[in-house]
C-alpha cells in the first residue's frame, strides 16, 4: 500500500535537494545560480518567477556560497511552514 504524504511529513534539509552554483555575467562579476527541490513531491521551490538575482559578487565562491545560503534558507522555511 503506497505511504500518503502530506505536508507534515516535511522532515530534514536532507528532504531537499540544493544545487548551488555561479555564472560569470557579461562584465566580468559572478551571479550566484540556485535550484532547490523538495525530494518527497519532487517540487522545485526555486527558482520562481520574480525571483531576485543572487550577486553579483567579485568572486565565484562568494556566489556560490551566497547560492548555498539562500538555498538553505529556502529550505528551512519550507521546514517550518511546508509548501502545498
Amino acid at each position: 500500500m503506497p505511504k500518503s504524504t502530506s505536508n507534515s511529513d516535511a522532515g530534514a534539509r536532507e528532504d531537499f535537494d540544493i544545487y548551488a552554483s555561479y555564472v560569470v555575467n557579461a562584465t566580468g562579476m559572478h551571479i550566484g545560480t540556485l535550484k532547490v527541490v523538495r525530494k518527497r513531491d519532487k517540487r522545485v521551490l526555486y527558482p520562481f518567477d520574480g525571483c531576485e538575482t543572487i550577486g553579483p559578487f567579485e568572486s565565484s565562491e562568494d556566489a556560490r556560497r551566497a547560492a548555498v545560503v539562500l538555498g538553505e534558507r529556502i529550505a528551512d522555511a519550507d521546514l517550518a511552514n511546508p509548501e502545498p
